[in-house]
């Protein structure tokens, strides 16, 4: 090779050298950069999917029982042990408990509500019997099927049983109006028994079955939100 060859060869091997000097610092940056972004967007994601319920001032942090559905046994729920901040006054707490359970775990496949539906009301009657009001999308978004829409119901349920005893009884409407079923399966036209006994720990003799007649309280407060939702 002549020398004038050898010298251009060596001068583009400096040339390299130099470029990987300065290119390969630069290349750990953007990767460390876009690392961090990473957890930090995965880490916003985590707390956008459960995120801290709406509180007021000097709520306690209170570990509280989510049941979402088990990826190992389809068609089961698992409870899930979470802390939040909750309120003490019983209706502010189911809230809080349901927009929790309405966000979703961070697996979004053991989700058991539709991410697009919201709580609009919730009120709890003086026996015991409560009224839980979603938007339309709880039964336009869910999966079709009966299992997923009885673990849509079970979840409330059970998550309200868990964390919310004063609640006895549930009643679930779909934008204030009362519905034959949740999508076409799970009937949503009886009042769900969701605690056995009521939040001093007494047994309740009868507290309203499945598939009983709505009691008289009940059927007044339904009738009243369904009048405020055509004006």
């Amino acid at each position: 090779m002549s020398p004038k060859w050898t010298v251009w060869l060596g001068g583009v091997l400096l040339a390299a050298v130099i470029a990987a000097a300065l290119y390969f610092p630069a290349l750990r940056r953007q990767v460390n950069k876009a690392k961090d972004l990473t957890e930090k967007t995965a880490e916003q994601a985590r707390r956008e999917l459960l995120p801290v319920a709406p509180v007021s001032t000097g709520d306690p942090m209170v570990k509280v029982t989510m049941f979402w559905g088990s990826r190992g046994q389809e068609g089961e729920l698992v409870p899930v042990i979470v802390e939040l901040p909750l309120s003490r006054e019983p209706v502010l707490r189911a809230k809080q408990v349901l927009n929790t359970l309405l966000a979703g775990p961070v697996d979004s496949e053991s989700r058991t509500l539709p991410p697009d539906a919201a709580l609009l009301a919730f009120y709890i009657l003086p026996d015991g019997s409560a009224i839980a009001d979603f938007s339309d999308e709880i039964r336009t978004s869910i999966p079709s099927g009966i299992q997923s829409e009885q673990l849509a119901v079970e979840s409330i349920i059970r998550t309200l049983e868990a964390n919310v005893p004063q609640v006895l009884r549930l009643k679930i409407l779909i934008h204030g109006q009362e519905a034959d079923t949740l999508a076409g399966h799970v009937d949503l036209t009886q009042l769900y028994r969701v605690n056995a006994k009521d939040a001093a720990g007494t047994q309740l003799d009868n507290p309203s079955p499945p598939g009983s007649s709505l009691p008289a309280p009940i059927r007044k407060a339904v009738d009243k939100m369904r009048r405020a939702t055509k004006r």
